[in-house]
């Protein structure tokens, strides 16, 4: 299997315009690579929030987010880039809502989205939950649909810091999380998923995003990988 990767990456590399990176440590580089944290808020993670109220199960992304600081710290200590992404999706006077979008909601999403406000800018559902949440000089990116790209600024910031890696966490690993990664690739980033450092509200749901992204859009890796590439400083 290895044997038949370095073959296929061979020519691949007399194919590409650009040199491919081949490793995952190379890929994670901190001077090309962006940590990016998605939807870690009260309306998406916290016992009260929104998937809460709805009926799901957030054990798994509590659990998640208890993890998710020590990647953020060791990416930080490395270098690399980290962006917070945050949604900002159903209030009263929102000028960014649509009848599609509403529409879905209210068919799947019972009263969430629809009757009752989601990640307000004001609210405590719209706050970064627990431990994880940006420092002063982080970089906060507003989305308004679960793909972190669409019509944000994050592919400027992200080709503006010479950016080639996007290492994808948060929450929900089948939504806005998996959302993210395949336009990233598309976009022509390399795409790291932490399979530990992201969930969704069923294993079901968490696994099937894991195979499709290292399927077809990037790679899956775990917190520990990154951590302990992170710690050699050997770049």
């Amino acid at each position: 299997m290895v044997k038949a990767y370095e073959a296929n990456l061979s020519a691949a590399r007399r194919l590409a315009h650009v040199k491919p990176l081949g490793s995952l440590k190379e890929k994670v580089d901190p001077r090309h690579a962006a940590l990016v944290v998605i939807d870690m808020q009260n309306d998406f993670c916290a016992p009260g929030g929104m998937v809460d109220q709805g009926g799901r199960d957030v054990t798994p992304a509590i659990e998640m987010a208890a993890r998710l600081p020590t990647l953020i710290q060791s990416a930080r200590n490395a270098g690399a880039l980290v962006i917070f992404v945050r949604s900002e999706y159903s209030t009263e006077g929102n000028h960014y809502l649509s009848d599609v979008w509403l529409e879905q909601a209210a068919r799947k999403q019972g009263d969430g989205y629809t009757t009752r406000p989601v990640c307000g800018s004001d609210l405590w559902g719209g706050e970064f939950y627990g431990e994880v949440r940006p420092l002063p000089n982080d970089i906060v990116v507003t989305k308004h649909r679960y793909n972190a790209f669409h019509n944000t600024d994050l592919d400027l910031l992200l080709r503006a810091h010479g950016i080639r890696t996007i290492i994808v966490t948060g929450v929900s690993t089948n939504v806005c999380v998996e959302s993210t990664a395949r336009d990233g690739f598309m976009r022509d980033y390399y795409v790291i998923l932490v399979g530990d450092g992201s969930a969704a509200y069923s294993a079901e749901e968490h696994e099937m995003t894991l195979r499709n992204i290292d399927r077809f859009f990037g790679e899956v890796t775990t917190i520990q990988n990154l951590s302990d590439i992170w710690a050699t400083k050997t770049f």
